[in-house]
C-alpha cells in the first residue's frame, strides 16, 4: 500500500458513514459516563436509534444534533421504567445491554424481532449467572429476563467464545462492577478484532483497562467512564462494498472518511484486494482503491477474524475465473440471516456455482448473469449484491430499504460509482 499526501484524481468519490461497532460502543460508554459527551460523526441508522431509545429508557439523555449526538450520562445508575426493552435486529445492541442492565435495579427484559430472537445469547447469560445474577432466557435466545441488583464482577472464564460481542458487554460494564472484572478467554475467539475496537473506546472514556496478549483482561472497580468529545471514524464495512466496485468495475474509487491505520478489522479486506490484484493508496481520512483485472486460479481465504467481509469477497469472487474458498466462518450462520445459506443461494440464483461447507463456501467464478436478489433482511446481503449490479445490467434487490440498518445513505453513495 502507498500512502500519498497530495494527488490528482478525477475518479469517483464516495462518503462513508460512521462506523457502526465504534459508535455502538461509545453510545453506552456516554450513557454510563459522568458528565456530558459529544460523539461526532456517529452513526444514524435504525440499529443505532434502536440503541438510543433504549439508552434513553435507561435514564441518559441522548440529543442527535448537527455532526452528532450529545449524551448525557447517568454516572453508572441505571434506571428502570420496567418496560421490555425492544431492539429491533441488533443483535450488538442486545448482548451490550443484557450485560449494562445488570447494573441496574429490579426486572428487565430485552428482546427484539424475529430473527434477533433466533440469535445466541447462552454463553453472556451463563458468565452473569457465575456472578449470581437471576438472569433465564429460553433456548439460549433472547427474550432475556434478569432482576438486577448491581454486578458483583470477578473472575471469569469463556470458552471457545461464538461471539466478541459476549467479551465486549462484560468488558463495557465492567467498571461499575463491585469487584471489577478479571476475564480469561479459552479456545477460539470470534471476531477478535472487535475486542479491541472495545478496550479502545473504554480508554478514550478514561476507564483503567489492562490486558495480557488476546487472552486475558482486567477492569479494576471504580475506574468509571467521563464524558469527553469522542469522533466516530468511517465505517469499514461500509467501504468494503465500493472497495469492491473498483475491482469488479476495473476502476479507481476514492472512499472518504476512513484511512488505512483504521484499527477496524475488516479493513483487512485491504490485503486480500491487493492480492486479487488491486493497487492501494491512502491518506490521514481516505483510501483509494484501483481495479486492475481479477487473477484467475485457485484462492483460499480464512476470514475468522472479519466475518462481515464474506459477503463482499463472494461477490466478488463471483467475477473472478477460478476457485475461491472462504473459511472458518461457520459463525455467519448466527448473523441477521444465515449468511452462508442465503450467499449461496443467491450466487446460483445469479448463474454462479457456489456451495455451502462446514464452515464457509466455495465459489466457482464465472460470468454472472441478471436476477431478482433476495436479501433475506441482510443489509449486507443487500449492498454486496448491488455492486454486482453495477457491472451486470438486470440485477435487481428485492428489498432496497434494508440497508437502512447501518447505511441508510447507501444507494446515493452507490450512484457516484
Amino acid at each position: 500500500m502507498n500512502k500519498e499526501a497530495n494527488i490528482e484524481f478525477t475518479c469517483p468519490v464516495v462518503r462513508i458513514p460512521g462506523s457502526k461497532s465504534l459508535s455502538q460502543r461509545a453510545l453506552v460508554a456516554a450513557a454510563l459516563a459522568e458528565g456530558n459527551s459529544f460523539i461526532g460523526n456517529a452513526l444514524i441508522a435504525e440499529d443505532t436509534s434502536y440503541l438510543m431509545e433504549a439508552l434513553r429508557a435507561l435514564g441518559s439523555k441522548i440529543v442527535v444534533a448537527d455532526g452528532g449526538v450529545s449524551v448525557s450520562g447517568v454516572a453508572g445508575k441505571i434506571q428502570n421504567n420496567g418496560q421490555e426493552i425492544f431492539l429491533g435486529n441488533n443483535g450488538t445492541a442486545l448482548r451490550f445491554l443484557i450485560a449494562v442492565v445488570t447494573l441496574g435495579s429490579g426486572k428487565y427484559i430485552l428482546t427484539g424481532g424475529k430473527r434477533l430472537c433466533e440469535r445466541p445469547v447462552g454463553a453472556l447469560v451463563e458468565a452473569l449467572r457465575s456472578m449470581n445474577v437471576d438472569i433465564s432466557c429460553l433456548n439460549n435466545c433472547p427474550p432475556v429476563t434478569l432482576k438486577a441488583a448491581g454486578l458483583t464482577g470477578g473472575k471469569i472464564i469463556l470458552k471457545d467464545v461464538e461471539s466478541s460481542q459476549y467479551v465486549s458487554a462484560l468488558l463495557l460494564c465492567a467498571p461499575y462492577t463491585k469487584k471489577g472484572i478479571d476475564l480469561s478467554l479459552q479456545g477460539g475467539i470470534v471476531s477478535a478484532p472487535y475486542i479491541d475496537l472495545t478496550v479502545d473506546v473504554m480508554r478514550d472514556f478514561s476507564a483503567q483497562i489492562s490486558s495480557t496478549g488476546k487472552q486475558n483482561y482486567s477492569v479494576a472497580a471504580g475506574t468509571t467512564y467521563k464524558g469527553c468529545d469522542y469522533l466516530v471514524e468511517g465505517d469499514a464495512s461500509s467501504a468494503s462494498y465500493f472497495f469492491a466496485a473498483a475491482a469488479i468495475l476495473q476502476k479507481l474509487v476514492r472512499v472518504e472518511g476512513i484511512g488505512i491505520t483504521s484499527r477496524q478489522g475488516d479493513l483487512r479486506l485491504l490485503k486480500i484486494m491487493e492480492e486479487l490484484g488491486c493497487s492501494i493508496n491512502s491518506g490521514d481520512d481516505w483510501i483509494e482503491v484501483a481495479g486492475n483485472g481479477l487473477p484467475s486460479g485457485d484462492f483460499k481465504f480464512d476470514l475468522h477474524d472479519m466475518p462481515d467481509m464474506v459477503p463482499t469477497l463472494a461477490v466478488l469472487a463471483a467475477f473472478r475465473r477460478g476457485k475461491t474458498t472462504i473459511n472458518n466462518v461457520a459463525h455467519l450462520r448466527l448473523k441477521e440471516s444465515n449468511r452462508l445459506a442465503a450467499l449461496a443461494c443467491e450466487l446460483n440464483r445469479m448463474g454462479i456455482a457456489a456451495r455451502e461447507t462446514a464452515d464457509g463456501l466455495i465459489i466457482q467464478g464465472g460470468s454472472p448473469q441478471p436476477a431478482r436478489i433476495e436479501t433475506y433482511n441482510d443489509h449486507r446481503i443487500a449492498m454486496s449484491f448491488a455492486v454486482a449490479g453495477l457491472a451486470v445490467p438486470g440485477i435487481e434487490i428485492a428489498d432496497k430499504r434494508t440497508v437502512d440498518k447501518s447505511f441508510p445513505g447507501f444507494w446515493e453513495e452507490l450512484k457516484k460509482i
